[in-house]
């Protein structure tokens, strides 16, 4: 996998991660505790974390399934 391809898939999990875990946590907010607050740190770390560790999964996937 090439950088560039490496790249576009990261960006692509960086950004679904980031909405659902928005909505998510502002959910959460909005039904436990009456405020529908966006928690933007635990936001960004999750989906930071997701974004490289998914596409490296799916390379790692390919390989074995290319053998």
């Amino acid at each position: 996998m090439n950088m560039k391809q490496y790249a576009i898939e990261f960006a692509v999990m960086l950004s679904i991660v980031l909405v659902v875990n928005l909505i998510v946590t502002f959910l959460y907010g909005l039904i436990i505790h009456g405020t529908g607050v966006l928690d933007w740190e635990s936001a960004l770390t999750f989906a930071i974390s997701l974004g490289i560790i998914l596409p490296w999964v799916r390379q790692r996937e390919k390989k074995q399934s290319e053998k």
